[in-house]
């Protein structure tokens, strides 16, 4: 019997990445409550509303929106879309360049005309 195994919902690397996104989501909601309103009457209702609309933000964001556009980019252009670019090629200089910058003349300070006077 050939079963395949799918990736569970829960995976440990899913459940970290909710994790945080809930731990940015409270301390978010936690500030902006007490910033608005003060912890005065409804508090914890206010920050469980402000929780949940951040979370829910935050996850379909990262966790929906981002995985989509990156598979879709990659699916659709290439796998040369996605690739990680390298390092940048230095060029050197060639031998005339670095001759006519040291046989330069220094430049002389000049003073600015009409300035204006401020008391």
């Amino acid at each position: 019997m050939n079963r395949f195994a799918l990736p569970s919902v829960f995976s440990p690397a899913l459940l970290r990445r909710a994790g945080v996104l809930a731990g940015v989501s409270f301390l978010l909601a936690l500030l902006l409550t007490t910033y608005l309103f003060g912890v005065s009457n409804h508090f914890l209702g206010r920050l469980s509303g402000a929780f949940f609309v951040l979370f829910w933000l935050l996850a379909v964001t990262f966790l929906g929106v981002v995985p989509f556009v990156n598979w879709a980019a990659t699916r659709w252009f290439g796998k040369e879309w996605s690739e990680k670019y390298g390092e940048p090629v230095r060029r050197t200089r060639p031998a005339s360049a670095s001759v006519a910058v040291t046989n330069r003349k220094p430049t002389r300070p000049v003073p600015r005309q009409n300035t204006p006077k401020h008391p």
